[in-house]
């Protein structure tokens, strides 16, 4: 039988519960879930029950559990560093939610233990799995898009004030709709375009609900490449009238794409490429002609994003997405945060 990496849960209810462990971890060809923990008890209790494995409210206790090999944190970001330093410290490779940490010291510290320890460490952006926004990736590398010039990511949902619910308290989330969505955001665009962020531009504002952090955010950046990007990110738009809309331009057509930036491996992509440039049309007359699908075939982001690190842990070779990128990608979010204090345009280096 071929070898599995063996998971530990820390944080089982939320995004773990719902998406990671079920779509991810348990249909994963070289993974097994051995061990969830919670720090509500009925939660750790029902989940360990649900998926017949033990169940921690402690940290320590799980990481004590020597038939765990690799964690997913999957708490409120505020947590993330303790349980990373915890894990690694206790010898287990780590796979982080994002925010990778809070603070750029943390993310740093977190890449560099598992270095001296000879562990692996990578961060939850499954966006990059999404076997349409691979395929587009692929477009732009061959040159299909011409010279990249302008690429956007939108991400919004209907997310109303919840009592305790830790993405709408600062200290607990490190921010509002941007912190939550636009990390996403940034890093496809950083990774369709294979180019990463010079200096970002932001606003940001609480429009329609009554929490402390933003619900309403637009971060306009420059790639290394020269290509703009923008993410916009709302808390504050029913769900139904969002299409999470993915468009990267350049100098010989577009690809617009709807549903490829979330949790759900569908969508659909469309191209307008040509295959060279004409004369300047003063009428700007359009036409479909060009039009044509982007297809491939579905493949769950989650069940990818875990077969990948734990082929990565098994096979001793980098991960996908590694830590270096968590804190790359954390770097340019406090980087909008400032740009949007200050009102002018922030260097991230």
């Amino acid at each position: 039988m071929a070898r599995r990496l063996q998971w530990g849960v820390i944080g089982a209810g939320g995004i773990a519960y719902r998406r990671t462990i079920p779509e991810g971890i348990l249909p994963a060809k070289n993974a097994r879930l051995v061990a969830v923990m919670d720090i509500v008890k009925e939660v750790a209790d029902r989940i360990g029950k649900e998926f017949q494995v033990p169940a921690y409210t402690r940290e320590k206790d799980l990481l004590a559990d020597k038939s765990v090999e690799a964690v997913y944190i999957a708490t409120p970001a505020n947590k993330h560093y303790q349980q990373a330093i915890l894990s690694l410290q206790a010898g287990k490779h780590v796979l982080i939610e994002k925010p990778m940490a809070l603070k750029i010291e943390e993310c740093q510290e977190i890449v560099s233990l598992a270095e001296r320890k000879g562990l692996k460490v990578g961060v939850d952006f499954m966006m990059r799995f999404h076997t349409l926004n691979r395929k587009i990736r692929e477009m732009v590398a061959q040159g299909q898009l011409g010279v990249p010039v302008m690429a956007r990511a939108q991400l919004s949902c209907w997310y109303p004030p919840i009592k305790g619910a830790w993405r709408q308290i600062l200290r607990l989330g490190g921010g509002g709709s941007l912190m939550d969505m636009g990390c996403h955001c940034i890093d496809l665009l950083e990774y369709l375009l294979a180019s990463r962020v010079k200096e970002v531009a932001c606003f940001t504002g609480r429009l329609v609900h009554a929490y402390p952090v933003e619900d309403t955010a637009v971060m306009t950046v420059r790639f290394a490449n020269g290509a703009i990007g923008i993410v916009d990110t709302c808390f504050n738009i029913p769900d139904n009238s969002s299409q999470n809309v993915l468009e990267v331009y350049g100098s010989q057509g577009s690809i617009l794409a709807t549903g490829t930036i979330g949790q759900t491996p569908g969508g659909q992509a469309m191209a307008y490429l040509e295959k060279a440039p004409r004369g300047y049309d003063a009428r700007q007359q359009r036409t479909v002609s060009f039009r044509t699908e982007v297809k491939a075939k579905p493949f769950n982001t989650y069940q990818a994003q875990i077969e990948s690190f734990s082929g990565a842990v098994i096979n001793d070779q980098p991960v996908p997405v590694p830590g270096q990128d968590g804190l790359w990608n954390q770097k340019i979010m406090l980087a909008a945060y400032l740009a949007a204090r200050k009102g002018k345009v922030v260097q991230v280096k």
